[in-house]
């Protein structure tokens, strides 16, 4: 394997800049193929925008995801020029609580297990009874959160501020692409773009499938991805551009060694 070894990039146009600037500065070639499209969901039906109005009347906040924080905060500052006082702002993951940060928010966001269920088990949210909680996310989607929070005695509302396509992609360049001998590792942000990226590739893809390292954000989509037939999945701790380029690089050495060559 050359000395760079390359790396697909599978998130969304406008969003893998960053990352895969990072990678390139860290001796990977980095590639870019979107799984996914994410466009703000304009205009904002009735409902939606009459929670938007009501935003004073939530004692919770909680963004699910960067894409969350950054369409949802634009949505909210078409009404709200300045915020009401009183809420508790809350961040899946890492980079979701640096984009509300940008805002000028302080957000309360997991430690370590930057997820759904790494937010639930934070004592703030352990008691909610008849407290009244706005989810800020994407259309559809898991709806765990949202029940978890509702058992907990929340009342439960979603402001569903943007919605998730599939890029249009050509099957075989995809598969030609993941056959490419230099290609080391493919990074996964979603379980939606997983299942996306499998699906231009199955059914004819299973060597490659288990030759490959797929390498992706949570344990919740490790499995998803050995359900798909993934055999060789890493996981990094969180969908930030610091994890996943920690995690890149902390197999690069673990597998290919110090200047790239495979062991």
């Amino acid at each position: 394997m050359s000395a760079e070894p390359r790396v697909l990039v599978t998130r969304p146009l406008d969003q893998a800049d960053s990352l895969m600037s990072s990678l390139g500065k860290a001796g990977f070639t980095p590639l870019h193929m979107p799984m996914l499209t994410i466009d703000p969901v304009d205009p904002l039906p009735g409902v939606q925008r009459q929670r938007i109005l009501d935003l004073d009347r939530y004692e919770h906040v909680i963004f699910v995801s960067a894409n969350a924080a950054r369409l949802g905060m634009a949505c909210i500052h078409d009404y709200w020029p300045q915020l009401p006082l009183g809420q508790i702002y809350w961040a899946v993951g890492e980079s979701t609580a640096l984009c509300l940060e940008a805002e000028g928010l302080q957000v309360a966001r997991p430690k370590s297990d930057m997820s759904s269920e790494g937010l639930l088990a934070m004592p703030g949210l352990a008691d909610l009874q008849s407290q009244q909680v706005l989810i800020v996310k994407g259309e559809g989607g898991r709806k765990f959160l949202e029940q978890q929070l509702r058992e907990r005695g929340a009342k439960v509302d979603s402001l569903e501020c943007y919605k998730r396509g599939l890029a249009v992609q050509d099957a075989q360049e995809c598969r030609d692409l993941v056959a490419m001998q230099e290609l080391a590792l493919i990074l996964v942000s979603s379980g939606e773009g997983l299942e996306r990226l499998s699906g231009l590739l199955q059914p004819r893809e299973h060597t490659n499938l288990a030759m490959i390292t797929l390498l992706v954000p949570s344990l919740r989509v490790a499995e998803q991805a050995g359900q798909l037939g993934w055999e060789r999945v890493e996981q990094a701790g969180n969908a930030s551009d610091s994890a996943m380029l920690a995690a890149a690089t902390t197999w690069r050495k673990a597998h290919l060694g110090r200047h790239g060559i495979e062991r």
